[in-house]
């Protein structure tokens, strides 16, 4: 299994916006490519010196290549929109992770 993971971190006057534009509109959009099994979205709980809140969006496939074909299917598309709804106020990388394997805690939380 692959993570695409996208980080971003949106000035505070582009936040709300943004947020619901995330899960409403563009979650939706990549997850229709049909290369995406699965989204998972976080918030970043460390606050960072260039101020702004940080999200990471995970998104899980089953192969690197279909990863490859979103890069050359559909990112540049998705990237232009994000660009011209939020310009400068948002700021992401990306990471590729591969899955390697996944644990539990034996103990319950009492």
């Amino acid at each position: 299994m692959i993570i695409y993971n996208v980080t971003t971190n949106i000035h505070e006057s582009a936040h709300d916006q943004w947020l619901t534009w995330m899960q409403e509109k563009h979650i939706p959009e990549v997850l229709a490519t049909g290369k995406f099994t699965s989204a998972r979205m976080v918030r970043v709980l460390i606050e960072e010196e260039m101020g702004g809140i940080t999200y990471a969006v995970q998104y899980t496939t089953d192969s690197k290549e279909k990863l490859e074909k979103y890069y050359q299917e559909d990112a540049p598309r998705l990237r232009e929109k994000t660009m011209q709804l939020f310009g400068d106020k948002a700021f992401s990388f990306r990471t590729e992770l591969e899955y390697v394997s996944e644990h539990y805690s034996l103990v319950s939380a009492q």
